[in-house]
């Protein structure tokens, strides 16, 4: 078995590690029952950190294999694990955070998450998701309010920890303002064609955590594209080192102090993606890395900047600054 190196957060209660290395549990074709297989093999060959959020619809599934891991003795203890879910834009009001975490309790079936993270923020007033997001449903977000929200979560021990994913420095150091704990990590977009240089910058400043999503560009969803796995250096160097494209992507993200989770529900490529902790990168090797042409791309919020460039332009909608 693997294990992953560990870096650490911040938290009010001290410094809790975080597996550098998470499997992201985004989804919009695998079934339960594939989610809950892959997260069992991720498990088996040394992952500790997963990561949800409501939006997904794959807490359920991922509870249902901690409980069957615990079963069958691949861990000792729910501790072992380091479980992240996120609130949804629909639920961005003070008074709706605790609720919120609450229902992602119940779907995971566990007593607390390690990290509770604001999704976007964006106050969405839709019954139901539909994308491109009209303007008109999108809204800015009291974020003491929320903020405070948040705090109330960790306070209740329903979350270790507490932070934030899609924010921009301006809305952080908003946050850091009146905060009385302050936001341990910052979950963006961060791969080779979006190196989020002045964002991690300002982050580590501040003692915040980057974590990257889509470090291989989210290849094969709706919402990716295949620029990370097509990028030309990229592929000189993994051709050179006997690597592939991915193991170059995620070693990179290592080097550069981050932790990120990385979504593959194929059991090879689980495997194959944690083979990155023996070896390193050359200085040559990372200069023409850092020479790539940047290339900023929106995960899911690029449907709703379409439709809603404007509102999302006036809220400054936590889009990171390259």
């Amino acid at each position: 078995m693997v294990f992953i190196p560990e870096t650490t957060i911040s938290s009010s209660d001290g410094r809790r590690p975080i597996p550098l290395l998470g499997l992201g549990m985004a989804t919009s074709t695998e079934s339960g029952d594939e989610v809950k297989a892959a997260v069992i093999e991720a498990i088996k060959v040394g992952y500790r950190h997963f990561d949800t959020a409501s939006l997904y619809g794959t807490e359920k599934p991922l509870g249902e294999a901690i409980k069957e891991a615990l079963r069958l003795g691949l861990v000792k203890s729910r501790a072992e694990l380091f479980i992240t879910t996120k609130l949804w834009c629909d639920s961005t009001e003070g008074h709706l955070v605790v609720p919120a975490i609450n229902k992602s309790l119940r779907n995971l079936g566990l007593e607390y998450v390690d990290l509770y993270l604001i999704h976007w923020p964006l106050k969405l007033n839709q019954d139901e998701l539909k994308i491109p997001i009209p303007k008109e449903c999108i809204a800015a977000i009291n974020i003491k309010d929320v903020w405070e929200g948040m705090e109330k979560c960790q306070n209740l021990g329903l979350s270790k920890s507490i932070g934030v994913s899609n924010f921009s420095p301006r809305l952080i150091e908003e946050i850091l303002s009146f905060a009385k704990i302050p936001p341990a990590v910052n979950q963006v977009e961060m791969n080779p064609l979006w190196q989020q240089k002045k964002l991690n910058e300002f982050c580590r400043k501040n003692d915040i955590l980057i974590t990257g999503y889509s470090p291989l560009g989210a290849s094969g969803t709706r919402w990716g594209h295949n620029r990370v796995m097509e990028c030309d250096v990229l592929q000189d160097i993994a051709k050179s080192r006997g690597k592939t494209i991915a193991q170059i992507s995620l070693r990179w993200m290592y080097e550069q102090g981050v932790s990120f989770v990385v979504k593959s529900f194929n059991a090879e490529r689980i495997k194959q993606n944690l083979d990155i902790f023996e070896w390193s990168l050359t200085e040559e090797e990372l200069t023409k890395i850092s020479q790539i042409s940047q290339q900023k791309h929106i995960y899911l919020a690029g449907s709703m900047v379409n439709e809603a460039n404007d509102v999302i332009a006036k809220i400054d909608a936590g889009l990171a600054f390259q």
